[in-house]
């Protein structure tokens, strides 16, 4: 722990290999890394074609910054890679400043994250509002269907426009050309990898999708554009390093891109170590994850590869398959390199049909529906954040977005503020419930319980405080309780800060007792996913009847004598 204060910028794999790195971690890590690689090899490919680019810029860059993402990374089990978040930006970038543009771009990004890391920003990412992530990634969830509708139809259009409208026309007026051969293959596609995930989810439904495809497209001469037919296949190498044209004009130019392109970075990369800490119990280390995803644009840059990120689909299912540290993510990297190297030659067979099929499948994952239409139901300031994000995503840009986004949620907040404003100025949260009050009721908690009380509106500026609660680093305690009783105000993303401190009390098992909701509180989680809870969450009165139902805990818990 000194280290760890000492030098804030710690990987997490100087902390794994300190710890002691055993054969049995590297067993796990082996077998979780081949399973990621599977996933990621037709991922990568159809990211980048779906970018505007070929498909080996996405191996590549899977292979060169997936490796420096896990091996520098602050998070135990992050993935990294191309995904589906850049596909807007990138396409952009590549049709307006042309390939060698993008490399500048993600250059620039790349140094900026370095900056935000050494600049101990990484903490700032907690004040951004949940229901603007969600109408962000749903935007672009819509965004990714949109730009696969071309392939996955095998219309013949030259060139589709990137903007959401005019490519709705485009291809709405190319609607009688559509190809069935191509819609058949996408359209299965599809329905084999949902029915892998349904009956078979432990198999690895995108390449064995993909696979099915390419060999029937070779075995019965389909005609459907292949890998082959438009790129002419992929290398069988890593290109060399090399430094894009750079002038102060053209970094000016690219500078919004260059913003875009970090903030995605960033924001994705956090939540997918933040998601990583959800299943697993760790603890990430958000500047650390900053220097280390800018070192790897920066490298993914320097070898003509595409913007990379944590990406949560892929980490998550690290972790499902037993990761233990971050040599899991390094493997799979090393195993996407062994397969570009091997596979090469095949690669030209994989019909582009299949491909758009994967990625309408990433695009509906990744369309956030279930939190979307949690927030339809939250209070009307998190409605407007979350719908005016969501419909400037899809139809102007994601920068004009971000910026909307921000600056509704901070109209949202201050309104807020100035409604509570004479019930409670701020918020605190005390840690340990020691006020001098309280020290007769205190003393009637036993040693094993941990009692916290937050005193005015939980809303997204605070929720990180909140979600800091179990992270004291001392011994786990039989219960915790969470007096609200001062608590006048819950939005989205203090209810799913909730639910986080919740979601990581039951994998400990360690009863969590939330007592004295106030009224718009209780209405708030009753309208949002904390309301939908499970064994070892109790909403009491006050704060005796946490202490009775704490007790009556114990004594439920104790072996029958």
């Amino acid at each position: 722990m000194n280290a760890t204060r000492q030098a804030p910028f710690l990987p997490k794999l100087w902390t794994v290999l300190h710890e002691g790195y055993r054969p049995a971690d590297f067993r796990h890590d082996a077998m979780a890394g081949l399973t990621v690689a599977i996933v990621a090899l037709p991922l990568a490919m159809a990211l980048a074609i779906a970018s505007g680019t070929t498909p080996d810029k996405g191996l590549v860059t899977a292979v060169v910054a997936g490796f420096l993402i896990s091996a520098l990374g602050g998070s135990r089990f992050q993935i990294g890679g191309p995904t589906g978040a850049f596909i807007p930006v990138v396409y952009t970038v590549i049709a307006t400043h042309g390939y060698d543009g993008l490399v500048l771009a993600t250059l620039m990004a790349g140094v900026m994250l370095i900056a935000a890391g050494l600049l101990k920003t990484g903490t700032l990412m907690r004040f951004m509002p949940q229901p603007l992530v969600t109408g962000f990634t749903s935007g672009i969830a819509v965004i990714i269907a949109t730009s696969q509708l071309k392939d996955a139809l095998g219309l013949d259009v030259a060139k589709v426009p990137a903007e959401f409208l005019p490519k709705l026309r485009v291809l709405a007026a190319h609607l009688g050309e559509t190809d069935p051969w191509a819609l058949g293959m996408a359209a299965a596609s599809v329905a084999l990898i949902a029915g892998l995930r349904r009956w078979a989810p432990r198999a690895p439904g995108f390449l064995l999708a993909v696979l099915a495809a390419a060999g029937a497209t070779a075995l019965w001469q389909l005609p459907v554009d292949t890998i082959g037919s438009r790129f002419g296949g992929i290398p069988s190498s890593l290109p060399m390093p090399h430094w894009p044209a750079v002038s102060v004009d053209r970094m000016v130019a690219l500078l919004p891109s260059a913003l875009t392109i970090a903030f995605l970075a960033g924001i994705e990369s956090l939540l997918s170590a933040v998601v990583a800490d959800g299943m697993s119990g760790g603890k990430h280390r958000p500047n650390t994850e900053l220097v280390a995803q800018g070192i790897a644009n920066t490298a993914s840059a320097l070898v003509g590869g595409l913007p990379a990120t944590g990406a949560i689909a892929r980490t998550a299912t690290s972790i499902r398959s037993g990761a233990r540290t971050p040599v899991a993510g390094m493997l799979h990297a090393l195993l996407v390199l062994a397969f570009m190297l091997v596979l090469a030659p095949l690669a030209r067979y994989v019909p582009l049909p299949a491909l758009a099929g994967v990625l309408l499948v990433v695009a509906w994952n990744m369309s956030e529906r279930e939190h979307f239409l949690h927030t339809l139901r939250a209070p009307k300031g998190d409605r407007a954040v979350l719908l005016a994000t969501f419909s400037t995503t899809v139809l102007v840009d994601l920068t004009f977005a971000i910026e909307v986004g921000i600056v509704i949620a901070a109209f949202v907040f201050m309104a807020r503020m100035a409604d509570v404003v004479d019930v409670q100025s701020g918020l605190q949260l005390a840690g340990p419930d020691d006020a001098p009050e309280d020290l007769t009721q205190r003393a009637r908690v036993p040693d094993d319980v941990q009692v916290y009380r937050i005193n005015g509106p939980l809303f997204f500026g605070a929720t990180g405080r909140l979600e800091s609660v179990l992270d004291d680093g001392g011994k786990a305690p039989r219960a915790y309780i969470l007096r609200m009783g001062q608590v006048p105000l819950v939005d989205a993303s203090g209810a799913h800060a909730l639910k986080t401190v919740y979601e990581r009390c039951r994998t400990r098992g360690i009863p969590l007792v939330i007592s004295g909701l106030q009224a718009q509180p209780r209405r708030t989680l009753s309208r949002l996913p904390l309301s939908d809870h499970g064994a070892g969450l109790h909403l009491v009165r006050d704060f005796e009847a946490a202490l009775a139902l704490v007790d009556q805990l114990a004594t439920d818990a104790a072996p029958a004598s």
